[in-house]
């Protein structure tokens, strides 16, 4: 034995939404199904596990107004970790997160490199700004840089018509998405409105973030394509707020923001209605503080997602699309345990009992 100690987890181990077992074994940080032979000092944790939550859409290593300090990142990362997100994918960061690998106690993090967004139609201090000539360049970049993902802003406002606007014309962004493809890099785009959808998902994209855009003739072309959404509502939620500060100045794009808010939950029922992937992501980051996962899911079920499904948006169904284990025989033993069933309030996801990174009880206790 290493000097991982070995746990014996037990209670309701929730392998799947239809698998269920009464225990595992975490033997040198790995987890058995088989019970050890010889082991001493095993230490026992009993509740309702499921696999180290996923928080799809999540910035480590960004504030306000940009990067900021290692202390800092490290902070956001033990934030998540303690509200059970123990697989990050980091949807743009201008932060340099890769020590991040070396620590067994924080969160893994999937990373999109940084975002890429049209010169002046993002915040300061995030993006690659460019134009659509130098796209190709910097997707091939940052798919390099990556984890096999890269990040790029589908609309913003364009403050000479006072609205959203799509960012790339649909060449542009047909040609980068091959070549993230030619890379091995999947696609995202942070997308709020409706006019930038159709040639993304058409020029092959694999995900769009936030989709408060989204409508019903689109719906079935997002289907047919298998490209995923990752609705943020913890973020749309701000919109009011954003539509308020902008009136004076913007109020085309403050009525255009009331307006995706009102139909949040409607559009991502409809959705998911359709067989639309739908994952959990927080956009913790930037404005918004991190460790909100709990909170996401909720927001889920509120747009009328089954709790079951709402909970493998954020643990099977998510670790599958990210292509990272969840708590099958021989994987790392990332696991969260609560002291009642997830399934039956998803609420319970805000109070975990013992988080499990890496083989070990991280939570202090």
């Amino acid at each position: 034995m290493s000097d991982h100690p070995v746990l014996h987890v037990k209670g309701r181990v929730l392998v799947g939404p239809d698998d269920a077992r009464d225990e595992l074994w975490v033997v040198d940080g790995r987890i058995s199904y088989d019970r050890p032979v010889g082991a001493q000092d095993v230490r026992t944790v009993a509740g309702w596990t499921l696999p180290g939550l996923v928080d799809a859409h999540c910035h480590v290593g960004l504030g306000p107004h940009g990067p900021v300090p290692q202390d800092v990142a490290e902070q956001q990362a033990l934030t998540d970790r303690d509200a059970g997100t123990l697989l990050i994918r980091d949807a743009g960061s201008p932060s340099d997160t890769r020590w991040t690998d070396t620590r067994e106690d924080l969160p893994k993090i999937i990373r999109a490199g940084r975002h890429i967004a049209r010169t002046r139609r993002y915040i300061r201090g995030y993006a690659h700004e460019i134009e659509p000539e130098d796209l190709v360049a910097y997707v091939a970049q940052e798919a390099r840089r990556g984890d096999g993902w890269v990040k790029l802003v589908g609309d913003w406002i364009d403050r000479d018509l006072g609205d959203l606007a799509p960012s790339w014309p649909r060449d542009a962004a047909r040609a980068a998405i091959a070549e993230a493809h030619r890379l091995g890099a999947r696609v995202t785009a942070h997308c709020f409105a409706t006019s930038s959808l159709r040639d993304l998902v058409e020029s092959g994209i694999d995900c769009i973030e936030h989709a408060t855009g989204l409508t019903d003739d689109l719906i079935p072309l997002f289907a047919d394509r298998g490209v995923a959404i990752v609705p943020t509502l913890v973020n749309i939620a701000t919109f009011p707020k954003l539509a308020e500060g902008g009136e004076s100045k913007f109020p085309r794009w403050s009525a255009h923001l009331r307006r995706l808010h009102e139909r949040r939950y409607d559009t991502v029922r409809g959705a998911y209605d359709a067989g639309i992937p739908v994952y959990v992501g927080t956009d913790a980051g930037g404005t918004l503080p991190h460790g909100l996962v709990a909170a996401e899911v909720a927001e889920l079920t509120k747009a009328g997602i089954p709790p079951t499904e709402a909970l493998a948006a954020t643990t099977w169904a998510a670790r599958e699309w990210l292509g990272r284990p969840g708590l099958e025989e021989g994987a790392t033993a990332d696991l969260v345990v609560y002291d009642e069933d997830p399934r039956a309030d998803v609420r319970v996801l805000a109070a975990p009992r013992r988080v499990v990174l890496n083989g070990r009880v991280v939570d202090g206790s």
